[in-house]
């Protein structure tokens, strides 16, 4: 069996396009995320007469919404990155995620992603000069378009 080396090259990328809708609609989601988590307690308080827990929603401060808001943000790209390899996102763009080698991205990479969105501003480095954003280049991963990687690869589906 003959093993052949494969590397992700600038003609798989993503587009500027592609990777800008998928910060707007990977924060939106997360948005939407946020505000259901908020009304279900609301709305358990409301049922078990509990209004202090829906008070406690309505009288959060800036911060604990900023810790909330980080929390459920770095949960939601960690856990859909890790194991699918995209985000909700990437599903609808038909994107995924990958190592130089084209295989899935470790965890440790995964975290490092994740952790590097929080730079302010960093969401629009992909923006520049180089497709990748910050977060791509911390972690050593990169954004592809799904069906173009996987007919290069030589692969029916990604691993």
């Amino acid at each position: 069996m003959k093993n052949t080396e494969f590397t992700v090259t600038d003609d798989l990328w993503a587009t500027r396009g592609q990777r800008f809708f998928n910060c707007i609609l990977d924060l939106l989601i997360v948005h939407t995320i946020l505000v259901s988590i908020a009304t279900t307690i609301v709305i358990i308080g409301d049922i078990t007469n509990n209004y202090n827990l829906s008070g406690w929603v309505e009288s959060t401060t800036t911060f604990q919404r900023l810790f909330f808001w980080f929390a459920i943000l770095f949960s939601y790209y960690f856990l859909t990155e890790a194991y699918f390899s995209r985000t909700f996102a990437k599903y609808f763009t038909k994107t995924i995620v990958v190592a130089k080698d084209g295989s899935r991205p470790k965890t440790h990479a995964i975290i490092i992603r994740t952790l590097a969105r929080f730079i302010p501003l960093e969401c629009l480095t992909f923006l520049g000069t180089n497709v990748r954003g910050l977060h791509d280049l911390f972690s050593d991963t990169y954004v592809v378009r799904k069906h173009d990687f996987n007919k290069k690869k030589g692969a029916f589906l990604f691993p």
